[in-house]
């Protein structure tokens, strides 16, 4: 069992002045922070499924994951700017501080919140509630290898309103 650890977020978020579907996470995995991206753990399955629902290869460097979140109008951060966490582990979380989300939504035009995983889902509705009111929020399963009870092609049928909020 690995020992809690307080964590501040190091990823800048990823958006433009395009981005109008905000996915959001819990807090970066240890792999992500590791290799500096989001959803970077070789067997999360969040890449494979962007690139299934777009019809577009998997990319495989965070510059090609960043191009493929961004040519598709889709920022990328999480929920929490620090926290007291066990590795990956999300159901470990303690003492969370929310990152500011205005940061993004006062410079894009999102539309929609998408949250990756039950944990994250419950975060942003603790600490984002006036947003969550004004936008569409769509709670989505976790694309984590912790989540082995879907397969990657059931994620995918599962993040198809991520790609309808995108058409809307």
């Amino acid at each position: 069992m690995t020992e809690p650890q307080r964590i501040e977020h190091p990823l800048a978020p990823v958006f433009d002045e395009r981005s109008r579907v905000l996915v959001l996470g819990t807090m970066p995995s240890p792999v992500s922070r590791e290799v500096g991206f989001y959803y970077g753990h070789p067997q999360n399955r969040f890449w494979k499924v962007l690139a299934a629902l777009f019809d577009e290869p998997v990319p495989e460097t965070n510059e090609e994951r960043a191009a493929l979140a961004l040519e598709h109008r889709i920022a990328l951060w999480d929920v929490l700017a620090s926290c007291t966490i066990e590795g990956a582990s999300d159901a470990s979380i303690k003492d969370a501080v929310p990152n500011n989300l205005s940061i993004i939504v006062d410079v894009a035009p999102i539309e929609a919140v998408v949250t990756t995983g039950a944990k994250a889902s419950a975060l942003f509705r603790a600490y984002d509630a006036a947003l969550a009111e004004r936008l569409v929020h769509i709670a989505l399963p976790s694309t984590s290898p912790a989540n082995a009870r879907m397969r990657t092609s059931d994620l995918v049928e599962a993040y198809r309103p991520l790609k309808d909020a995108l058409a809307g």
